[in-house]
Parts: C-alpha cells; structure tokens; sequence
C-alpha cells in the first residue's frame, strides 16, 4: 500500500511529463535548441506550470497570459531559441492534458499573436492620407469662394476707375494745349536745340513725372550750305532757286529762309551739267525702257516722289549710271486743298540713325567712319512750279477736271547745270526721357514717342503740334496718379532730336539700349505728326493692333468726314517708330488728322518734308479740338493691356 502510493506521485509526474511533450512536440518548431530535449529542464518548467495553474484557477484569472516570456528571452540570450508558449490556466479539474484532447483548438486559439506593428503603421499612414485629402479638398473649396467674390471687387474697382476716367478727361482743354503749342514756336529760332530741350523737361517735371533726363548724342548732320542751291538752263542761262524763283539779288533779298532748307541731307555735293532724262518715278521697269532709247551715263533723272521709297528708286538710279537727280512733286499728286506749288521741300536720305556710327551707338569712344555722304548721286529737291518750267508745259493742265501729269517729251532735250552746297558737321542731339513707373509690371514698357525741332534742320511747326499732345496727355495722366492710379507697365515717354535728318535720335537711343527695349518693350504709340488735316482721324497700326484701331477710329472719327478704312501697314508709319518696327519688331500704332484727298494720292508723298508755319497748323485747327481729341484719343481707359498666351496678343486702349 505505502508502495502504491509512493507511485502516484511519480506516475502523476508521468502523466505531466507526457502531456508536456505531446504538446511540445506538436509545437516544436524545426530549429529548436537542443536543451529543449532535456528532461529535468521539462520537468521543471511542468511543475512551475502546475503551481501556476493551481495558483489561477481562482476567477479573475481565466484570462492570464504570460507577457513576460519575450523578455525573459531578451534578458536570458542562451536560452533565446526556448520558445515557451503563452499557459492559460486550466478550467477543467481533469488537468490541461484532458482539455487538450477536448479542445483540438487549443492550441491554434493560445498561440503567440504576430506583432501588431504592421497594422499601426498601416493604420497611420492611412490617417495622414485622409488628413492631406481633407485639406486638398478644403483648400480648392476656399479658392473657390475667394475666386468667386472676386467679379463684385472688379466690377467695383471698374466703376471708381471709370468715374476717375471721366473726371480727367475733363481737364483735357483745348485752350491749354494751344497755350502750350504757341510758347513752344516761340523757341524754335535758337542755334541749337538745347533750349527746346530744357523747355521741355522742365514743363515735364513742373507736371510730376518722373526721372526726366537728357541723352545726348554726337552724330553727323547734313546741313544746308551758306547760301541755296541753284539751276541754270542751259538753253536761256537763266538762274533759279529750287522754288523757281530767279537768282537776281532781289529775289535773293526777299526770299524766306525755305530756301536753305530746300536740300537733301547726305546726298553727294558739287557741280553737275548734264542732260534732263525723265524718268517719271522710277520704277525698274521705267529705267529699262529709257537705258534701250537713250545713254544714261551721268545724266541728270528728272524723278517725281511718290508711290515707292525714295532711297529704292535713287538705287536704281545710281546703278544705271545717273550723276545727278531734280526731284520734285508732280502737281496732280499734290493735296488739293494746299497750294504748294511754288513751295519747297527737304528729304533725308539716311536710312536711320548716326551715319558714321552704322548699327551701334554714338557714344563717347565709339569707330567713326568716314560717310559724309551716304549716295554718289547729286540730288536736289525742286518745287512744282521750277519743273513745270523746265518741261515748258503750258499754264493749264487740266481738262475737264481731269489733270494732266508733267512729262518731258522723249525727243526734247533740255540741259542744265545744276549747283549743289551742303556741309557736313558734327552735333549734340538731344533726346528728353521721361518714365511714369507700372504697378504690376514695372520692367515692361509702353513708350509714346513725340518729337521737338532741330535748330540745324527745317523750322517747320508739326513738331510744336507733337509736343504740345504729348505733354497735354502727360498732364492728365499725372492728375490720375496723383489721385492713387497708376499704370499696370511703365509708360515711357520719349521727344526725339534729329528727326528730320533720318530719325537720329530715337536710332541712337535704340541702339543704345537695344538689349533690354527688345526684352521688355511692349508698343509703341506715335506721335509723330499728328495734324495733317482736319477732315479724318487716320490711323495706321501694326497687324496685331488692328482690331483696336478699327474699334476706336469708329468712336473718335471726326463728324466732317467718314472715317477711313484702318491702314494695317506698318511699312508706312513715318517718323521714329521706324526703328522699333523694322529693328525690334515692336508692335505699332499712329494716330493723326489727315485729308481724305491726301490719303487718295500716292504713297511716300510723305517722305517729302514742307515746312509747316504756325499759321498754317491754326489753320487747319483754329480751336484746337483736333489737338484735344487726339489727346483724348490718347488718354482712353487705363492704356495698353497686353496678355501673353504663348505669343503677344494685344488689348487696348491706352
């Protein structure tokens, strides 16, 4: 009996230790360290589990697990391959041996879980996912709102800005921009244009604009002789003035200062006797007929102006051989409602800019070449009235109301000597730049050109009528700026010296900050002559200003006249725009009164240039509302708005 008993214990341990293997083994991974196969360690660990099941089995604990069997592996680093699985404490008094044959999932139920790490961090990133789409969401929709507010402000804005529109368009008065033409034909008889220059920067600043200053440059000038040209016929030996009148002493007395000016500036100087050819206005296939008739070799061409450019048809010439050139105006072409017959006129055979300095600026050190005259051809203009009498055409030449052309007969021959004094001298011509600085784009410019009278050239008065617009529109935009505006770019406005003798001036000025006008430069608007009528407002512009123009001409046309058709060829624009068309491909518009029968006669009459009195610009505007309309014309809306979508396109007005 005592034996029996002795062996319970032992056969319980047994028990214990088998149940502990069969489980052990069924978990045992491949891999385990050996010291899992030692009995007394087995052993052991039973008997502590058996404690700890007994110790558990009180209720509260049924749902024990041991959590510190992982850091028993980290603290102990020998035994770190024994794997002991979390114990739950038996419920069944049968022993944890029975429950595992009772529950066959025990052991998959009470395994160790895997890490958790996996699903937090999912479940972060996901968290932040969801916070940035919120945030994506909750910005578009605040975007919205502010974007959709925002017509109610513009439109607002627009309102102030037209009241502000109108009020200033109100102080544009014709009464002060006759004041300011008259004090400024006042000044033209000085001996250099230094006078004029300071006038105008000083009323320029006097107004607020801003960083008015002078650039100067030292260029040649083709200036008239001391004493005017002359012709003799070689058949009477009667001496004439280019208007026609003789050479006595008399009409020498009484003639007006035109006669100097009736020249052409860097044309070939000396004394020529040859035959008269006329070649009408020289075009290639007028000279082809007359070189197969007649031998052209240092003749003197009788050339009419007009319908191509001067410089072209004097190339033709000089290549067929021609020494010498009379060019006049035939009257037919001439504007019926001015008599100038008998007057006189000057032309400019320089293509642009400084002579001696071709391409880049006259500034200090600049190469100066030798070029005192620009054509081996002597020329010399004429009025209608001297080439009426070297043709000997009779008084009345219309019929019918129909004109009758000049022409010299093919078979008649007439000779003359013809004398031509010019010097060559060099000069300061002055350029007067002011800038009214933009709000949102200040390094994009808008520049308005005018121009003011070179004391060496012909004294006619457009130049006072270029001016006075020009300041009248400084004026009324600097009553705007004063009140809070300003423009989006820069405006620049620019009165350009040496125009007369081929756009000096605003040639060197070009040239000199060539780089950064065809970087920033965004139009320019000419104001080169803007009273020569006072039938039409005629405006001539760039293809992309085309539309613009055409809108406009239809509000501000004149009442006396219909309006013409918008001239889009920016070939034609006179003046010192010609430089930033053809050299920076800046685009270009011009507005000006003109006759309607002027526009119908040919092209390039205009390179013609007739001095203009005072007295003659007042009559063509006795009240100066042409001169305020142009200058409102001007002044319309907030200026030029330009939108850039890939290539310029061009919103106006200015």
């Amino acid at each position: 009996m005592g034996e029996n008993e002795a062996s319970l214990p032992n056969t319980s341990l047994q028990g214990k230790k088998m149940a502990y293997q069969k489980v052990n083994a069924d978990q045992r991974a491949p891999g385990h360290s050996q010291y899992l196969d030692n009995d007394d360690l087995q052993a052991t660990a039973l008997d502590l589990e058996w404690d700890m099941e007994k110790e558990l089995e009180e209720p509260g604990f049924d749902q024990f697990q041991l959590d510190s069997a992982e850091n028993q592996n980290l603290e102990n680093p020998e035994t770190a391959d024994l794997n002991l699985d979390s114990i739950q404490p038996a419920t069944s008094p049968k022993g944890r041996f029975q429950r595992l044959q009772e529950e066959s999932d025990y052991v998959t139920r009470y395994t160790r879980s895997a890490p958790k790490s996996n699903p937090c961090n999912f479940c972060r990133l996901l968290k932040i996912l969801c916070t940035a789409i919120i945030l994506f969401i909750f910005g578009i929709l605040i975007g919205y709102y502010a974007l959709k507010k925002c017509p109610s402000n513009a439109t607002s804005s627009a309102t102030l800005d037209l009241q502000l529109y109108q009020e200033i368009l109100q102080t544009i008065q014709a009464e002060d921009i006759k004041k300011s033409f008259r004090n400024l034909v006042q000044l033209y008889k000085s001996e250099d244009d230094t006078e004029i220059s300071k006038k105008i920067k000083t009323h320029w600043t006097s107004l607020g604009l801003e960083e008015v200053q002078f650039v100067n440059y030292s260029v040649l000038l083709h200036l008239a002789g001391p004493s005017a040209s002359s012709l003799i016929l070689g058949s009477s030996g009667q001496c004439f003035r280019p208007n026609g009148q003789p050479c006595s002493e008399e009409a020498r007395t009484h003639s007006s200062q035109d006669l100097l000016y009736s020249y052409a500036a860097y044309s070939a100087k000396g004394t020529l006797e040859a035959e008269v050819i006329d070649v009408g206005y020289g075009n290639a296939d007028d000279l082809k007929r007359i070189q197969k008739m007649k031998n052209t070799t240092n003749q003197i061409a009788l050339l009419k102006l007009g319908k191509l450019p001067l410089l072209y048809k004097l190339s033709l010439l000089e290549k067929a051989g021609f020494g010498g050139v009379l060019l006049y105006i035939d009257p037919c072409d001439l504007p019926k409602t001015a008599n100038l017959s008998h007057d006189t006129f000057m032309v400019s055979l320089n293509p642009g800019g400084d002579p001696s300095t071709p391409g880049y600026p006259s500034v200090d050190g600049s190469f100066r070449q030798n070029r005192s005259n620009l054509t081996s051809l002597l020329v010399q203009p004429i009025s209608a009235f001297l080439a009426e009498k070297l043709i000997s055409s009779p008084n009345s030449r219309t019929k019918n109301g129909v004109c009758s052309p000049l022409e010299l007969p093919d078979n008649d021959e007439r000779t003359v000597n013809m004398q031509v004094q010019t010097v060559t001298k060099f000069k300061t011509v002055t350029n007067v730049v002011g800038y009214l600085k933009g709000l949102t784009s200040p390094d994009r410019y808008i520049i308005v050109g005018s121009h003011h009278h070179t004391a060496y050239g012909p004294y006619g008065q457009e130049w006072a009528s270029s001016t006075a617009v020009i300041t009248a529109f400084i004026r009324a935009l600097m009553l705007r700026v004063k009140k809070g505006w300003r423009p989006d770019r820069t405006i620049v406005f620019c009165s350009w010296g040496g125009t007369a003798f081929g756009n000096i001036g605003s040639y060197e000025w070009g040239e000199d900050f060539k780089k950064v006008l065809q970087r920033n430069v965004v139009a320019y608007v000419s104001l080169h002559s803007p009273i020569r009528g006072n039938s039409s407002l005629h405006s001539i512009a760039s293809p992309s200003l085309r539309q613009l123009v055409i809108e406009k001409n239809h509000f501000n046309c004149s009442r006396r006249a219909k309006c013409q058709e918008t001239n889009v060829s920016s070939v034609q624009i006179q003046g010192d725009a010609d430089y930033f068309i053809n050299h920076l491909g800046v685009p270009t518009v011009q507005f000006a009164f003109e006759d309607i029968k002027a526009l119908e006669g040919p092209s390039f009459l205009s390179e013609a240039l007739f001095p203009k009195l005072a007295t003659k610009i007042e009559e063509m505007d006795p009240f100066f509302n042409l001169h305020e309309t142009i200058t409102k014309f001007l002044g319309d809306k907030e200026g030029i708005d330009i939108e850039e979508r890939g290539e310029r396109t061009w919103k106006t007005p200015l």
